[in-house]
């Protein structure tokens, strides 16, 4: 393997190095505080690896792995969120659960899974960092089994990811084995020029092998009608946890996704194209429907995200009208706006929850202005930008889902996009009216009056940062994507 090849594996050499570190030193000494500073350690190392080192990109370093602009951003918010996870981690279980140091080894070989995810050009390289990325959320999902305060139902919330994520996996193995029955490669690029010259036999066997990838895509990106688990296993899981699902998670899925659908030329079979637009129409209305009736915050959240995944399916589709720059460039600047608002979320709702409960009722949330300004302050701002009200990142979001939207002419998902947008905004502002209601008399040690972590307010004070610099002053982050989708 040549010096360029390694420079360019270092963030991932990086990433197992840590594991291995953190999994011997566990071992022989189970020390909380200082498991979680090598984890953090290890993580910031693999992601200003290259701020020392300049990348050699773009460079196929082995037959399964790319490393380009795309992949290295993507596996930059890969990398983020698990520092903002294990930041969010430690106050979390400290007063929760015992045992804690295994955790941070989940955290590390799902943050691995997911930049191998990001990285990857052909199925063999999907398949196993979808699968590093699953088994490690399963054990996550579950971790405080034996604590009574830290979630509700987690065994149950883990056991039903497992059997769903498993049904896609399978779901999506056999849709990649019919594939190379006909095209015999498992490389995404090479997948384009065999749609030629095939025969109808040949022609159905690959719509089947294709939408059945689209399912456990749409499985794994909690699309309608694939998105039952999802409010359940949000609610069950830790805080921390469920701000991996939503960032994490989803932000390496659809990097890959993505890839493979414009490297392969996948919308030259139009059935590919009419179910993903009926997928992302279903999830916006009825992702937002739902969210109207719940009580929860962690349930309200979960159905906001089918919503907005969505709305990113716009710009996915699009991809088919437009050039791959702009649909590149837009599905970048949604995915990290809707990346460090939701991170902004849940560390709000993880600092409520460190003092011996989990809060989650939104009636727990009235009167928070009242009882802790910077807490709602963090969550209103938080809220806007899911709305997309302007000097937001989500709004610059939007714009980027309406423009691209436009260019491909999908006059039907924009007008679902709209009805969508208008939904949610009622629950948005519910939320934020709660808030600004004034506080029961009846609170006794109430979680909002607690010192918070130091940890968790500078994650905070970042995510506001990110938010309103991205809704301001988006220029530099949309001048990199730009870099980025001319090298894809």
């Amino acid at each position: 393997m040549s010096s360029d090849a390694l420079i360019d594996l270092l963030q991932i050499i990086l990433l197992t190095v840590t594991t291995v570190v953190v999994m011997i030193t566990a071992a022989f000494r189970r020390d909380h505080g200082l498991i979680n500073s090598l984890t953090q350690a290890g993580l910031a190392a693999s992601l200003l690896i290259f701020v020392f080192v300049e990348p050699i990109t773009p460079l196929q370093v082995t037959p399964l792995l790319i490393i380009d602009e795309y992949s290295l951003f993507f596996s930059a918010l890969a990398i983020i969120g698990g520092m903002a996870v294990t930041a969010l981690a430690y106050p979390y279980f400290e007063k929760h659960n015992k045992l804690n140091e295994e955790f941070y080894l989940l955290v590390l070989t799902a943050t691995l899974g997911a930049v191998v995810l990001a990285c990857s050009n052909q199925f063999v390289s999907f398949f196993i960092g979808m699968e590093m990325l699953g088994v490690s959320l399963y054990a996550m999902i579950a971790y405080p089994i034996h604590s009574e305060k830290v979630a509700k139902h987690p065994l149950e919330a883990s056991i039903k990811y497992l059997i769903m994520s498993g049904i896609a996996s399978a779901m999506m193995l056999f849709g990649m084995a019919l594939i190379y029955a006909v095209t015999g490669s498992f490389e995404f690029a090479s997948l384009a020029t065999s749609h030629s010259g095939l025969g109808q036999s040949e022609t159905l066997i690959m719509v089947v092998g294709h939408l059945m990838l689209l399912a456990g895509v749409a499985f794994k990106l909690s699309l309608v009608p694939f998105h039952m688990w999802t409010p359940d296993v949000y609610e069950g899981a830790p805080v921390p946890v469920t701000a991996y699902l939503a960032t994490v998670s989803k932000s390496s899925m659809v990097a890959v996704t993505l890839r493979l659908l414009l490297e392969a030329d996948a919308f030259a079979f139009t059935q590919l194209t009419i179910a993903l637009s009926l997928l992302a129409a279903a999830s916006m209305i009825f992702g937002n429907l739902l969210a109207l009736m719940q009580s929860s915050v962690k349930r309200l959240l979960a159905y906001s995200s089918i919503a907005h995944l969505g709305y990113l399916m716009v710009v996915v589709i699009a991809a088919a009208a437009v050039p791959d720059l702009l649909s590149i460039e837009s599905v970048g600047f949604y995915m990290a706006a809707y990346f460090f608002t939701s991170l902004g979320g849940f560390a709000v709702i993880s600092a409520l929850s460190n003092s011996g409960k989990e809060l989650d009722s939104i009636t727990d949330y009235q009167g928070l202005y009242w009882r802790n300004p910077w807490l709602s302050t963090v969550l209103i701002i938080v809220l806007l930008s899911l709305a997309g009200i302007p000097l937001t990142a989500g709004f610059i979001g939007k714009f980027y889902i309406f423009t691209t939207g436009v260019e491909g002419q999908l006059w039907f998902l924009l007008s679902m996009l709209i009805i969508g947008s208008a939904i949610g905004l009622y629950y948005y502002l519910r939320l934020i009216y709660t808030m600004l209601q004034p506080a029961s008399t009846n609170l006794k040690d109430d979680p909002a009056a607690a010192r918070m972590p130091l940890g968790t307010n500078l994650l905070m004070a970042a995510m506001v940062f990110a938010i309103i610099w991205l809704g301001v002053y988006p220029m530099p982050i949309i001048e990199t994507l730009q870099s980025l989708a001319a090298t894809f």
